[in-house]
């Protein structure tokens, strides 16, 4: 028996829709019921939120579809300012009422604008005897535009006096939009994420046609075995489950095992999965290069993680900078002297005497009871930071807008943390947050060998 029912659609374009939203029936349901029949006036307008790949965009885009209810969808991260925005609904809006593509350009400067060029847009009989549906994806980028923008959205069914429903699409709540002085109050929906048996159903419906279904949904339980607890996005999931798909058919292509040896199979795919746990999110390679790397039986170590790739994005200098904050954090103040004094310096300025103190001191860790780096980063000051940075870098540096600058974007890009306040008459100090195979990885890349200059390490 069908989960979707409702007087105003046919039972068969229902039934269809059903098969292609699985386990948001629920929900379909709930929209259906509030958007009444075709004639009707719905709801002005409606919000509604969930976490990513919880189905909100592609449900609200099947439904519409399916049921051929005249719509309007805009993602608001594309059309980043109120200008674009409006111009694009009234452009989609034009293509609608016509039935063709429409080219000719429309310009849009004002609310006040859009209101009118709307009003003339659902002039035509198609549009006027049934509801319009505006749905506004990534929704929370309104925000950031005119603090009138996401008002008048809010109550366009009343500014124009048309059968039109606005529908909000975002990942935040409600209360994180609602302006400070208030507004028209939409009708809230949430959206939960996928259970584990969601999941397993959903993606097992994608199996391919020389295998089994039941082959297939075995595999898709092994595979939210692994990743379920660090994964729940359902299309990075489906996008592993089609790149490890193949190396888990490989003894049933060659012969060694049947389609029920699930012992056989899950030996085979799981130090394979286990790598593919390395670079979830990340697309750091591409999936035919993933393919060869499996094909080639590839360590995983040859599959670089994200302390490999980040050095390649830094500048020259932004590399020496982060090595000597690394330093700084870990190296005690008073070995700075024995491992960054230029011996021309030391040769032409001081005396014999004071050259043998310098020969004889023996930089011992008597009292000294643990490791830096067990005990962690410690905060440096920005001079000592730019004088390791002179001492390490082989031509010289001049202390430049370009080098603060460099900072700045370190500390942006968290590996580097500021310590205090800004206004500390002191000068800023600063923390190095990266690890030693981080620092590594970038100072190989520069010919530098860090490990002799870390105390920890003599």
């Amino acid at each position: 028996m069908p989960n979707l029912e409702h007087p105003a659609y046919p039972a068969a374009d229902l039934l269809h829709l059903e098969s292609l939203v699985p386990c948001r029936e629920s929900q379909v349901s709930t929209l259906l019921s509030i958007f009444g029949e075709r004639q009707q006036f719905s709801f002005p307008s409606l919000f509604i939120y969930g976490h990513t790949s919880s189905g909100k965009t592609y449900v609200m885009q099947t439904l519409l579809t399916t049921l051929q209810l005249p719509h309007v969808f805009v993602n608001c991260v594309e059309y980043f300012t109120s200008r674009l925005l409006l111009e694009e609904i009234l452009i989609q809006l034009q293509s609608c009422s016509s039935g063709t593509e429409q080219t000719s350009p429309v310009h849009c400067d004002t609310l006040n604008d859009f209101v009118r060029l709307f009003k003339q847009a659902v002039a035509s009989r198609e549009l006027q005897d049934q509801t319009l549906y505006i749905v506004l994806d990534r929704a929370e980028q309104l925000r950031e535009m005119e603090a009138n923008i996401l008002p008048a959205f809010l109550r366009l069914q009343e500014l124009t006096d048309r059968n039109v429903t606005v529908i909000l699409l975002s990942e935040v709540v409600w209360e994180l939009f609602r302006p400070s002085i208030g507004c028209f109050e939409p009708f809230t929906m949430y959206f939960p994420d996928y259970s584990i048996g969601h999941l397993q159903k959903i993606l097992s419906q994608n199996h391919p046609p020389e295998y089994s279904a039941d082959f297939y949904a075995a595999y898709i339980n092994i595979l939210l075995g692994v990743f379920y607890m660090v994964c729940r996005d359902l299309k990075e999931l489906r996008h592993l489950a089609a790149l490890n798909f193949a190396k888990y058919c490989e003894p049933v292509v060659r012969g060694e095992a049947n389609e029920r040896d699930t012992r056989k199979l899950w030996k085979n795919i799981e130090p394979h999965l286990k790598k593919a746990m390395q670079t979830v999110y990340l697309r750091e390679i591409s999936s035919s290069q993933w393919e060869r790397l499996q094909h080639d039986g590839g360590e995983p170590g040859q599959l670089k993680g994200l302390s490999a790739h980040t050095h390649v994005e830094l500048p020259y200098y932004s590399k020496f900078l982060l090595i000597a904050a690394y330093l700084a954090s870990y190296n005690p103040v008073r070995t700075d002297k024995r491992f960054f004094l230029k011996v021309m310096v030391i040769t032409a300025v001081i005396s014999s005497k004071h050259h043998g103190k310098i020969r004889k001191t023996n930089f011992m860790k008597k009292h000294e009871k643990t490791s830096n780096h067990l005990l962690g980063p410690k905060p440096f000051p920005l001079d000592r930071l730019l004088a390791i940075l002179y001492s390490i870098v082989d031509n010289r540096v001049a202390p430049t807008a370009n080098i603060f600058s460099q900072i700045t974007s370190l500390v942006t890009l968290q590996l580097l943390s500021m310590v205090g306040q800004n206004d500390q008459l002191d000068g800023p100090r600063y923390k190095c947050t990266v690890s030693l195979d981080f620092i590594r990885a970038i100072a190989r890349t520069v010919n530098f060998d860090i490990i002799k200059y870390l105390y920890d390490f003599l």
